[in-house]
């Protein structure tokens, strides 16, 4: 690393692949002093202004606010706070549309500016050197300072990093054709800039301090090596102009000669980058107590009269800009957030300036024509050979365009920069950069989504684990508790004999509630109910016979002798039959009545010796008729 610094310091440049060099259109806005916007009738402040989370609400409706006052609470980590730009009232809390590609809505605190600017009590800061490197961080953070560059990168972040530091790179390189806010800040505020690098030396302590500053811009040139003179650490470097060589990862690698890795941050090769509009808010923000409220935006294009920078409030409408620089709109309308190579179509004029707002362009339709109609790759190879990443975008783009994910990301998707100079040189209009875009955001969430259900799951088994954990606790205790009591009664004869009583007493009572409720077998209900129906049966029978003997005692005539004999007959053979029935009937009763309940008795039961009797009567009887009547003849 010393030979590398001894390198930097002598004034080596290396290079990085791939590039392009699109006409610049800068001299339509670098030539007038940065002027100064008035403030509209409302301001919307999205309280997310940064890559990280939003900050927590701490204002209402209604309430009174002063210029620079704290608008969200930082919370947590990769959080910054948001300020009120001017002083006013809020008027509202509500969804609108975000300065961001997507054009979607987020939350945005409303303000009515009074007109009066008011401030906060400001706390500058005499001497930075007094403070320790936590509280230095603190002031930026409580600031809101973010990457002024385009990216929104918590500055605070960088600067907490405990890894050393061999080269801080500032920034001034603003490659992107139509922006010239940082060249005109340069020009006009070269020494806060230099103020605001002291700072972000002081909290790293580098090794070698680089100014980039792309060599089509003299006169920032010029007053940024005025304003470090006698600055030995310092060193400023005119770098090639070429596209698009003010992206990080492209200036670590023109500076250093060293490429970030995969997946990799700056600072693990021992690199921090940073704006100079980002070092210009840090010098306001730590001697001057001032946090960001506002920002250069260049309003430039064709379609604009009076093109030129402006301090503009962050949360002032684009419409509201565009009106203030004369913007004349063309048929069809075509606005663009940032410049033509990285930025992204303004769908709503009522977007309001963020962060991360360098310029409102408004192109003619002669300079920049809208794209045309997408047509099929005729894989010329273009795109490869001006990707200042080393990727395949052809590749890439067959991948995010089948949603094919897992393989864009083989082909090193994150390593992307978008800086649009494939979808620049394609003779098919692909508009290439927009599907890599759509791929990221998709994968991003999905990491999300995947996160959440990793938590999820993880909840769950926690919980799991602590009722498992709690059953086996409760399972302890009782065995403890069931081992002392067991313990206390073998040393406690009086207790072990309390104890076989209560046992014995238990029994007992068990014992005799079972006795008590005990039905009678139901065996013997059965036999009872049968033996009654077959006593009520022979009493129907021996009704029946005394009638029919008493029916045949009257006198018949001499010629019916002969039928009263075979009536007779007749009925002495229906008694029989009837009788072996209910013999049968009888057997069949006894068999089922000796299987439930054994039988007490062996003789016949009483109703069954007269039933007999009286059937051999009734034999006797009818024989005596019959022989009667064949003597008579």
């Amino acid at each position: 690393m010393e030979s590398l610094i001894e390198k930097i310091k002598s004034g080596y440049l290396w290079d990085f692949p791939g590039g392009v060099h699109p006409p610049e259109r800068k001299s339509l806005s670098n030539e007038q002093a940065i002027g100064k916007l008035p403030l509209p009738e409302l301001l919307y402040v999205t309280t997310k202004q940064h890559i990280g989370k939003a900050a927590h609400l701490i204002v209402q409706k209604g309430d009174k606010v002063k210029a620079g006052q704290t608008l969200c609470a930082v919370q947590g980590p990769m959080e910054l706070p948001i300020h009120a730009p001017t002083s006013g009232e809020v008027v509202d809390i509500k969804s609108h549309p975000i300065a961001h590609a997507s054009g979607l809505s987020a939350e945005t605190i409303v303000i009515k500016p009074d007109g009066l600017d008011t401030w906060v009590e400001k706390q500058p800061t005499a001497n930075y050197h007094e403070l320790t490197k936590v509280e230095l961080v603190d002031k930026l953070k409580s600031a809101g300072i973010a990457g002024l560059g385009g990216a929104a990168f918590p500055t605070y972040v960088k600067h907490s990093n405990s890894q050393p530091v061999e080269v801080l790179i500032i920034n001034g390189v603003e490659c992107e054709p139509y922006i010239t806010a940082d060249d005109r800040l340069m020009r006009e505020y070269a020494a806060e800039i230099v103020s605001g690098v002291e700072i972000f030396t002081h909290l790293l302590h580098p090794k070698a301090v680089v100014i980039a500053i792309e060599n089509n811009k003299p006169e920032a040139i010029a007053a940024i090596e005025k304003a470090c003179e006698g600055k030995t650490q310092f060193h400023v470097r005119a770098i090639p102009t070429k596209y698009p060589a003010g992206g990080e990862k492209q200036l670590i690698q023109v500076v250093t000669g060293l490429e970030v890795p995969t997946g990799g941050i700056p600072s693990d090769i021992g690199v921090v980058t940073q704006n100079v509009g980002t070092a210009y808010a840090a010098y306001k923000a730590v001697v001057h107590g001032e946090p960001l409220t506002e920002r250069v935006v260049t309003v430039t294009g064709e379609q604009v009269s009076k093109p030129g920078n402006y301090w503009v409030k962050l949360g002032t409408p684009v419409e509201f800009v565009l009106a203030q620089a004369g913007y004349q709109a063309a048929r069809p309308e075509h606005l663009i957030m940032g410049g033509p190579m990285m930025g992204f179509n303004i769908p709503n004029k009522q977007m309001p300036v963020s962060k991360i707002t360098n310029c409102i362009l408004a192109p003619s339709t002669s300079e920049l024509p809208l794209p045309e109609d997408e047509q099929n790759c005729i894989r010329c190879g273009y795109c490869v050979d001006v990707c200042p990443a080393n990727l395949l975008p052809q590749q890439l783009y067959w991948h995010t365009k089948a949603k094919e994910y897992e393989k864009a990301q083989e082909y090193k998707l994150i390593d992307c920069i978008e800086c649009g100079a494939c979808a620049y040189v394609c003779p098919s209009e692909i508009p290439l950069v927009q599907y890599y875009r759509v791929a990221k955001a998709d994968i991003k969430t999905q990491q999300i989504e995947h996160e959440k259900a990793e938590k999820a799951k993880e909840r769950f088994n926690a919980r799991n684990e602590r009722l498992e954990k709690e059953k086996q606790a409760r399972l302890d205790k009782h065995k403890q508790a069931a081992q002392a009591r067991k313990a206390a009664m073998e040393k406690d004869q009086g207790a072990k004999d309390k104890v076989a009583e209560a046992l014995a007493r238990v029994q007992a009572k068990k014992k005799q509630t079972d006795s008590a409720a005990q039905p009678e077998p139901a065996s013997q209900n059965d036999a009872k109910s049968k033996a009654q129906a077959a006593i009520e049966r022979a009493k129907a029978r021996k009704a029946e016979q005394a009638k029919a003997q008493q029916s045949e005692a009257e006198p018949a005539e001499p010629a019916q002798a002969e039928q009263p004999a075979n009536d007779a007959k007749a009925k002495a053979q229906a008694a029989i039959a009837r009788a072996k029935a209910r013999k049968a009937e009888q057997a069949k009763t006894q068999q089922s009545a000796s299987t439930d309940t054994p039988p007490t008795q062996t003789d016949k039961p009483e109703a069954a010796l007269d039933k007999d009797a009286r059937i051999k009567a009734a034999i006797a009887k009818a024989k005596a008729k019959r022989k009667q009547l064949g003597e008579d003849q």
